[in-house]
């Protein structure tokens, strides 16, 4: 992938990274479970794309 992607999948998951650990410091009875569920998927896959787009670019 080209550097501009990387560099747009990072801020966007530097964001939903953000917003997840907003979330998580409510209270257990104000959590909204189905927006936490929504930001851990895609913070999980942003920080599984990145990953593998840092292995692939390492010199081995």
């Amino acid at each position: 992938m080209s550097d501009d992607v990387i560099t747009i999948v990072a801020i966007v998951s530097l964001v939903i990274w953000i917003a997840i650990s907003k979330e998580a410091v409510k209270p257990s009875e104000e959590i909204n479970w189905r927006k936490m569920i929504t930001l851990l998927s895609a913070g999980s896959l942003s920080a599984f794309v990145l990953t593998v787009s840092l292995a692939q670019s390492l010199p081995f």
